[in-house]
């Protein structure tokens, strides 16, 4: 069954929080249109963690993509969506 973009959206944000170098309560508040490095510090280590725990909690693949392909946290939420299996 399908997850619902709020449950996609809270999941992402936990990943986020271990992640980024950002505090749990600015991860917690972001909203779709925060941009991934300049709103919520998500440095090169953080995109590898943060690319490997996407594809195991969500079992997606990022195939033919980099996670540069992605700016707000909308973007990966509507990846996510597409491709979830």
């Amino acid at each position: 069954m399908a997850k619902s973009r709020e449950e996609i959206k809270s999941q992402l944000k936990d990943v986020l929080k271990m992640a980024t170098g950002s505090s749990a309560e600015k991860i917690e508040n972001c909203t779709e249109s925060d941009r991934l490095n300049e709103d919520l510090g998500l440095n090169s280590v953080g995109v590898l963690y943060v690319v490997i725990a996407i594809e195991e909690v969500f079992e997606v693949q990022f195939d033919g993509v980099g996670f540069g392909d992605f700016v707000t946290v909308k973007d990966v939420i509507d990846y996510i969506e597409q491709h979830a299996e």
